[in-house]
């Protein structure tokens, strides 16, 4: 085929968004069990059913019918959604978060309450009982708890009680011993949270607790047992999040320097490194915005051996004995589950199942080029370009008002306690075979680059995260990366609040997406759900009393700044960000006169999950793109669904 001459933006592009759907899956909580795997597979095909698949010699099974849905609504993000042993699966389905069991290929209920949800399951084998993490709504309250379930009868009895928030309740080996975390507002995980330790007696509940690690102040992440039950967890107690031990007399740190091996725990049963045998560990750390695979000796010298892989992003690893199984990829292979042996540091994988099967030649993808940039407050920020990537294309330059850059799509990642991965992802493919460039920015606060980094933003939602936003496109409009009059700034959640105070608040972009964004800060303080109900304590102030730093902060009181064209995407069952928030911004962009489009979503909550959905939002977008910016003629424009377009 010959190339074609082609306005940026005005690409043709065999990634279409029912290509995206039709055959892109999410992997998620992979668990090594013997010489099986399971996992859970996201299907947008089927609204976004999570389904639990085991792996055997190789053959892959759905073990769990419709119309089960294997997912946890506690922290409204779930996560730890289901556990195994001797192959009897415990799950909590999605739609009346009550936990079954599947065995023999049969489905079987254990609980049956209203109005209560669970995550975190763990299997007690010497009790034959479930322990998790409740949370319990009420008509004003909700509770969070430890409990155990019995699995006979589905009878609750509590464990521990008292704190806003618990997670990661972990046994030993003989069934005696019980950790877990807790935490109370205003802190979120990551801010601070406390590891206990306590003995079961022998009716199986908790006895002789102590705090072991962790604080007000210090972040614990995964608390783990390994195979001669010494405990391990991660800490960020030195400024990164590093693997320690622990000891009677003083917690042992085993890695160093500026490598981060946590996360911040938006989910439940997060796995950053897993036990090989009883003296190392195979992990995962991100240092510098890149992660690498490596094993570490627990003995003396404390030994961290890197792996050379094709693969610069994982998640989810795990391992029973010799057998190994995580979630890998890079910027030119799409999230995969792995199975892998390591013997003598040498790892043997294999794909058992891609989340991705595009027909299409690689050379229509762009890969990540990682990248940093000084602020205006000269510090560092780290960002992830794209550029735009067609090989059936090459630009059309028009007159003096189209110059020969891209136009440039900002990404706001969520949270904003989170990052921009440098996987390679359909849906970016999707606007860079398109002509669009793209810029993923890790702006302030983000993590991966230590607790300095992620502090920065204390205090600063909603300014300096904007700032680095508008400085990233500033930066890449200096390197020739972009067109000055052609930039665009897109997110969803925490990341669409940062785009519509960039829109609201700075004079650097030309049009915005916002994906259930927060445009009233004071309601979502007031209503939001209860895990992050005090979010803002840090990231803005304390409310009420610093009511009116809020009000300035948010971009409904002054959308008479706001002089660019926007579109909306929300859910109507959205807990966290409400649908009313997105009808205020509508109404008053109209009421201005300024193009705006807003396109609401049945029965989608925080996170859009049906495959119609996900195609309708990005072909609107584009098209609200084309449309602005005159990259297609008016006539050739085709919005879908029920879309709501003024001004335009």
């Amino acid at each position: 085929m010959a190339t074609q001459t082609e306005k940026y933006g005005n690409w043709t592009s065999v990634i279409s968004s029912d290509l995206i759907v039709s055959d892109n899956i999410t992997i998620d909580e992979p668990r090594q069990h013997g010489q099986s795997i399971y996992y859970i597979e996201r299907r947008p095909l089927e609204n976004g059913r999570c389904v639990i698949v085991v792996v055997n010699n190789k053959l892959l099974s759905d073990i769990l019918p419709p119309p089960y849905s294997a997912r946890s609504r506690v922290h409204e993000y779930g996560g730890g959604s289901y556990c195994v042993d001797n192959n009897i699966v415990y799950f909590i389905n999605d739609s009346d978060q009550d936990i079954y069991c599947i065995k023999d290929n049969q489905v079987k209920r254990i609980t049956e309450i209203n109005n209560f949800r669970f995550a975190d399951l763990v299997f007690d084998k010497a009790r034959h009982r479930l322990i998790a993490v409740c949370e319990a709504h009420a008509e004003q309250t909700v509770t969070n708890t430890l409990v155990s379930i019995d699995i006979k009868n589905g009878r609750l009895t509590t464990l521990e009680q008292g704190n806003d928030f618990y997670a990661s309740p972990r046994l030993n080996s003989t069934n005696e011993q019980l950790c877990w975390q807790s935490w109370d507002h205003p802190n979120m995980p990551w801010d601070g949270n406390k590891l206990w330790l306590a003995n079961l007696d022998a009716t199986g509940n908790t006895k002789d607790k102590k705090h072991i690690a962790g604080g007000d102040n210090i972040s614990v992440f995964q608390p783990q047992w390994s195979p001669d039950d010494r405990l391990y967890f991660i800490s960020d107690s030195d400024g990164w999040w590093h693997l320690y031990q622990y000891s009677l007399k003083n917690n042992t740190q085993l890695t160093q320097g500026e490598k981060e091996f946590g996360l911040p725990q938006w989910i439940f049963a997060q796995s950053t490194y897993t036990f090989i045998d009883n003296t190392h560990v195979l992990c995962y750390f991100q240092s510098q915005g890149q992660t690498t695979l490596a094993t570490l000796s627990l003995t003396e010298p404390h030994t961290l051996n890197e792996i050379s892989t094709p693969w610069h992003d994982f998640n989810s690893i795990s391992a029973d004995n010799s057998n190994i199984c995580f979630i890998a990829a890079s910027s030119s292979e799409f999230p995969q589950l792995i199975s892998a042996t390591l013997n003598n540091s040498i790892l043997k994988s294999e794909q058992v199942k891609n989340s991705c099967q595009l027909p299409i030649d690689t050379k229509y993808y762009s890969n990540a080029q990682s990248l940093s940039f000084i602020n205006r407050h000269q510090q560092t920020v780290y960002a992830n370009y794209y550029p735009p990537t067609n090989p059936d294309y090459t630009n059309k330059k028009c007159g003096i008002t189209n110059s020969a850059k891209p136009p440039l799509i900002i990404i706001c990642h969520g949270g904003p306690t989170g990052q921009a991965s440098t996987a390679l992802d359909p849906r970016k493919q999707f606007w860079t075979s398109r002509g669009f460039a793209l810029l993923d920015v890790n702006y302030s606060g983000s993590t991966g680059y230590g607790k300095t980094y992620r502090e920065r933003l204390h205090g600063k939602w909603g300014r300096l995260d904007i700032e680095d936003c508008c400085d990233a496109a500033g930066h890449a409009v200096a390197l020739g990366l972009a067109d000055k009059n052609q930039l665009i700034i897109r997110g969803s959640s925490a990341g669409g609040y940062t785009v519509l105070s960039a829109l609201t608040f700075e004079n650097v972009f030309s049009a915005g997406a916002s994906y259930y964004g927060i445009s009233e800060l004071t309601s979502l303080a007031e209503h939001t759900h209860k895990f992050e109900s005090r979010y803002l304590d840090k990231l803005i102030g304390t409310y009420p009393e610093q009511k009116t730093l809020y009000k300035e902060r948010s971009p409904i009181n002054s959308t008479d700044q706001l002089d660019c064209p926007v579109i909306f995407f929300q859910g109507t069952e959205d807990r966290v960000v409400p649908k009313e928030q997105a009808e205020k911004m509508f109404e008053a962009l109209d009421k201005k006169g300024l193009s705006v489009a807003a396109q609401y979503y049945e029965s989608e909550q925080h996170g859009f999950r049906k495959a119609e959905t996900i195609t309708q939002s990005l072909e609107n977008e584009l098209s609200f793109y084309q449309l602005i910016f005159k990259l297609k003629p008016k006539d050739e424009i085709v919005f879908k669904g029920n879309i709501q377009l003024k001004n335009v």
